[in-house]
């Protein structure tokens, strides 16, 4: 198990700070354990999000309610979007009616690497919890929010 203050070799001026920089440390190891994780599928974490929300859908959705849908919010969004669309994992849609509205829908290529990808990533980096330690430490990170 990890020792923030053995890992970075400093002391805290109080838990409160200790806390925040555990976060902040802790959410760049899970950041670079999920770049690896997804690197042999060729996609980054935030393009796996993607396709999961277009894949949870179920039909083709508007750009912005793929954003607002991200649990990473994401600047470059479209740019996400460009490379799933140039490797034929989702496919924009034009509106008939209104050109300046464009969907966004998982292709069956798309659909074929979710299901190549083992879903065990997150289990892993929380393996070191029980399911009584993890709801706990949701719970903190809800109400620290």
């Amino acid at each position: 198990m990890g020792n923030l203050e053995k890992d970075i070799n400093s002391v805290f001026e109080n838990n409160r700070v200790k806390a925040l920089l555990n976060i902040i440390y802790t959410a760049n190891w899970i950041t670079s354990a999920q770049n690896e994780f997804f690197k042999p599928y060729g996609i980054s974490p935030q393009q796996y999000n993607i396709l999961r929300i277009l894949k949870g859908a179920g039909e083709p959705i508007k750009v912005q309610t793929i954003k607002d849908r991200m649990l990473e919010r994401s600047p470059n969004a479209t740019r996400l979007m460009d490379k799933l669309s140039a490797k034929n994992y989702i496919e924009r849609l034009s509106s008939e009616q209104d050109r300046r509205v464009v969907k966004i829908t998982i292709t069956k290529q798309g659909l074929a690497l979710l299901e190549s990808i083992p879903k065990h990533l997150n289990k892993d980096l929380l393996q070191n919890l029980t399911e009584s330690e993890a709801e706990q430490l949701s719970n903190l990170l809800d109400k620290m929010r």
